[in-house]
């Protein structure tokens, strides 16, 4: 993987064009901004229930995006990473629908999981309360197939999103299925979404088991034998993500986030710096995704029968939670939680400039921090543009994460470029991508006191440093060049 920085974004939701859009944007306006791209979900249907997290077909790019030939034509200009939806499909599904007629008669009877595939001796209260779920309520939805038979499915997200057995024969072709449509048209990095939830198994937590880790292994040699690198989503107690780190290619740095909120909510870098310490390198560091603002990665083990403390204290993080909805102007609270559906129990829902109170020094300092860490960066369509909360297609979805996954027009994106935040930005992500200081060595500098942070890459000649306040904001940014005069930025 290429030390750039990547996009992430929506197919249709970044210039509304499809793919030929966003390669546009990106020989355009964006050109040298990124070494790569994230595609989300662009597979049929893009507008599903869970926006294209439930493929009807998942070898299919949906028609209103364009097809593989755009994607292979992307490509060939830049890295492209596209999601594998490993742990479930849609109802609506080709194959859902032959089991839903057949039955037992279904070449796909035993691809979808039921309660009693995963507890064929019968489930216990204590077994189902033993299982890990990232949103309220069993993982199971009751339904009455088409041939009259009644079933009770396993739905680790929503009814509409089939949980499906990844070593059954034919879950383990529709897999490989994508694979190989994917490694044909170009793509050379995938994200296994869901990863986590993969393995189910009676009398466990059904997540990130030993079972869990010994499929993504599998799973990922399968991908790297056909030239794909692997990065693995997974929000999770900050131990167990460095644990996974040790087994995969890649994977979030998912801490940094609220970690960053924290340090100038509470104007300390103390816990920020104790992660740095012992953080994963091969991460993908980002600050804002098509999720929410993830807190159960800071928060204590909740797995865990002692509830092993996490990287800030409790009540510090229930106050962060408060400092965000109180920055956003309570429209972070009206997304998250029960307020809204697609609800998640370890997320707030909130654009990343909302949750600063719109301020564009302390937005660009934490930019700048996740630029200078360890790890490749990711930058949010919507963190990008310093994008503000979408309170009207909250409204009009309720869907809590709709807040932070506006529908952009070429014509905002032109404008929103043209703010002074958002031109300091990009600028700060072309010095990341091209200065040789940054493909050398890192070092967490010491500091004068606990409210601030220092850290250095130096490559050779060449070096960059930074050192933020988050009590002040006040900050030096410093690139030092081989054969030309240094360059210091003042953001903000």
């Amino acid at each position: 993987m290429k030390n750039q920085i990547q996009l992430i974004t929506y197919v249709d939701r970044f210039g509304g064009g499809g793919i030929q859009q966003v390669r546009e944007l990106l020989r355009g306006p964006l050109k040298d901004a990124f070494g790569g791209v994230h595609l989300l979900p662009f597979f049929f249907p893009i507008d599903g229930a869970d926006a294209g997290f439930d493929p009807i077909d998942h070898t299919q790019v949906d028609p209103s995006l364009g097809d593989w030939s755009d994607i292979q034509a992307l490509c060939q200009d830049t890295e492209v990473m596209a999601d594998v939806i490993v742990n479930h499909m849609s109802a609506d599904s080709p194959q859902f629908q032959d089991f839903s007629e057949k039955g037992a008669a279904s070449r796909f009877a035993g691809l979808f999981l039921t309660l009693d595939a995963v507890f064929p001796n019968g489930a216990t209260e204590q077994q189902l309360l033993a299982v890990y779920r990232p949103r309220p309520g069993l993982p199971l939805t009751y339904a009455t197939l088409k041939n009259g038979e009644k079933k009770i499915l396993w739905t680790t997200f929503t009814a509409h999103q089939l949980d499906i057995n990844v070593r059954h024969p034919e879950g383990q072709a529709y897999l490989d299925g994508i694979l190989q449509r994917f490694a044909a048209s170009g793509i050379r990095m995938i994200r296994l979404d869901a990863a986590g939830y993969a393995i189910k198994k009676a009398g466990d937590s059904c997540f990130m088991m030993a079972e869990t880790f010994a499929f993504i292994a599998e799973f990922a040699a399968r991908a790297k034998a056909l030239g794909m690198e692997v990065l693995v989503e997974i929000h999770a107690y900050y131990q167990r993500q460095i644990e996974i780190a040790r087994a995969v290619d890649w994977v979030y740095d998912f801490a940094l986030p609220p970690l960053a909120l924290h340090a100038f909510a509470f104007q300390t870098a103390e816990p920020l710096k104790r992660w740095i310490a012992i953080r994963p390198r091969n991460a993908l560091t980002v600050l804002d995704t098509h999720d929410g603002i993830g807190i159960i990665d800071i928060g204590a083990d909740a797995q865990s029968r002692d509830a092993s403390p996490g990287l800030v204290p409790p009540a510090e993080l229930d106050a962060l939670v408060e400092r965000i909805h109180a920055n956003s102007q309570g429209q972070s609270r009206q997304a998250t939680g029960a307020a809204a559906s697609n609800l998640d129990l370890y997320q707030v829902n909130c654009t990343f400039y909302d949750a600063l109170g719109r301020n564009d020094r302390a937005y660009l300092l934490a930019r700048a921090l996740q630029f200078f860490l360890p790890g490749v960066p990711q930058v949010y369509y919507v963190g990008l543009l310093a994008g503000h909360n979408d309170m009207a297609l909250l409204a009009q979805s309720a869907v809590g994460r709709d807040i932070n996954r506006h529908r952009y027009s070429v014509a905002e994106i032109e404008a929103e470029l043209q703010r002074p935040v958002v031109a300091q930005l990009l600028q700060l992500m072309r010095l990341r991508n091209q200065h040789p200081a940054f493909g050398g060595v890192f070092e967490l500098l010491e500091s004068d006191s606990p409210q601030q942070i220092a850290l250095r890459w130096r490559c050779g000649a060449a070096e960059a440093r930074l050192r933020i306040d988050f009590a002040t904001l006040v900050h030096e940014l410093v690139f030092t060049a081989v054969d030309g005069p240094d360059l210091s930025l003042q953001l903000g």
